[in-house]
């Protein structure tokens, strides 16, 4: 397995390309902007890109959703209860942060304990919401995209319109801090942590 990180969108969301090295296959976690420069690796690397995977339904984890779709034709998946936030400028706060995102519907909704598999590859699905009601994390191996669930020493807003601070430390708490302590977290903003480092240093779930 290969993961090459990039910074899109005027947010610097952390966009993840991930792909299985024996068959080439791929999948791209929340692009938040512009994916010009994920297309040209994908194309680089002669890859074929299966699924473009939102952790969550805000406009800076979804803003390349199209752009992608339509040059690769891969598949968009969200979980349930974000599902209507691709189609919703209000519902995915883009009419106000400077432009107006609507998409097409999803082409799979998954839930927790889902498998996404390309190439041999698994990524699992665990729903952590909190920051959103659909928040999902995804985990392979000692590897957690956490999304904007958990960052470094800290944790995701939940002062948005369906965020939920007691939803999101139980999620946390249940779905990723049972996890060992060697689990690499890859997050939507900021640097990587690990889940033994934020058990011993993260001030909100201590």
């Amino acid at each position: 397995m290969k993961t090459v990180q990039f910074q899109l969108g005027n947010l610097g969301t952390n966009c993840y390309l991930v792909y299985c090295e024996q068959t080439l296959e791929a999948a791209v976690i929340d692009p938040g902007g512009n994916p010009e420069e994920v297309l040209s690796l994908i194309s680089q690397e002669g890859l074929t890109l299966r699924y473009i995977i939102n952790t969550h339904g805000h406009a800076d984890h979804i803003a390349g959703n199209d752009k992608l779709r339509q040059a690769t034709r891969a598949q968009i998946v969200i979980h349930a209860n974000d599902a209507a936030m691709l189609t919703n400028a209000q519902h995915n706060l883009s009419m106000y942060i400077g432009g107006k995102i609507e998409f097409e519907p999803a082409d799979w909704i998954v839930k927790d304990g889902d498998i996404i598999r390309f190439g041999n590859l698994e990524l699992e699905v665990r729903h952590t919401p909190g920051h959103t009601p659909g928040g999902i994390s995804l985990l392979i191996g000692d590897l957690l995209f956490s999304g904007d669930t958990l960052f470094y020493e800290s944790i995701g807003r939940t002062d948005f319109p369906g965020g939920s601070y007691s939803i999101l430390i139980h999620s946390i708490q249940e779905k990723l801090m049972t996890l060992p302590d060697n689990t690499r977290v890859l997050p939507g903003h900021g640097p990587a942590t690990s889940i033994g480092w934020e058990r011993k240093m993260n001030p909100f779930i201590q």
